[in-house]
């Protein structure tokens, strides 16, 4: 059984940093992209960034290109998403999520996701 978990949201100031960590167990890393995504309220899901599990090769929204880092451990089965300068609309909860499909963005093509953790930045 695939298991997300995604760990490290909360409140933060404008300007301020986070760092969000995703736990993935009952997959082969090796096999899988793994990626950020996010929802804002009345928003649709977008992409932040997906990582390759060799972490060799990233693709981020413009949005936060610049600001976010993306990074993975295979040796711990988790990938991170530094997130630096946040801005009020980086406001949503973010989910982790992991796709059979080499360097994937759609978010409807991704195989597994976490259940998300809630980043929200005072402006």
């Amino acid at each position: 059984q695939v298991q997300l978990v995604e760990s490290g949201g909360g409140l933060v100031q404008a300007g301020g940093s986070l760092r969000l960590s995703c736990a993935a167990s009952g997959l082969i890393f090796s096999g899988y992209t793994m990626g950020w995504f996010r929802q804002a309220p009345g928003k649709e899901r977008e992409l932040v960034g997906v990582i390759s599990w060799s972490g060799i090769n990233t693709a981020c929204a413009d949005s936060v290109k610049g600001r976010f880092t993306i990074s993975i451990d295979n040796a711990k089965n988790t990938v991170y998403l530094q997130m630096n300068s946040l801005k009020s609309e980086d406001t949503a909860v973010y989910y982790c999520a992991a796709a059979r499909r080499y360097l994937n963005t759609d978010p409807d093509r991704m195989d597994y996701w976490g259940k998300g953790t809630q980043v929200t930045v005072s402006s």
